[in-house]
């Protein structure tokens, strides 16, 4: 079953456009699970096959009108800007094991990206109206939507 989380962070200082690419991210996953389970974070990270996992570029606001995040930025983000970022896991075992992440993940100490500095405010796991990004699904309503062209929101609507 994919899991969407949602990472709600505040940068500390100015993330460049240079600390938001795919690279940086990767690692600051890496470094989350690592806290949780080393081992896992070392076996993901030396894992050539295809990643159980997808990250999302750091979003600044959630824009209600169109669902689509953004995907790149013309300058930096300032320290104290409320941000987000999205992690799908797609494997079940693997939403098991970093569960403790979300339950004691460490909120004194700065998390890097790139050479940016940013605190961790929350991490969600399930939908939240002010947050729709978070959510799961199986992977057989997953595939019942695609087949209907209907996205969790219609569908939830149409059952009320």
């Amino acid at each position: 079953m994919p899991y969407s989380l949602v990472i709600n962070f505040v940068p500390r200082s100015p993330l460049l456009k240079t600390h938001l690419n795919g690279r940086n991210l990767h690692a600051l996953f890496l470094d989350l699970v690592s806290s949780v389970d080393k081992d896992l974070g070392t076996q993901l990270h030396q894992q050539q096959s295809e990643k159980a996992f997808t990250l999302s570029p750091v979003q600044i606001k959630l824009n209600r009108n169109r669902k689509l995040m953004q995907w790149s930025y013309h300058r930096a983000i300032t320290p104290g800007t409320p941000c987000w970022w999205r992690i799908t896991l797609l494997d079940d075992s693997l939403f098991g094991k970093l569960a403790h992440l979300w339950l004691n993940i460490n909120r004194t100490e700065p998390w890097q990206l790139g050479s940016a500095e940013l605190d961790i405010i929350s991490i969600l796991s399930n939908p939240q109206s002010q947050q729709p990004w978070a959510n799961f699904i199986s992977y057989t309503r997953l595939y019942e939507q695609a087949l209907d062209g209907t996205d969790s929101q219609t569908s939830q609507q149409a059952r009320k």
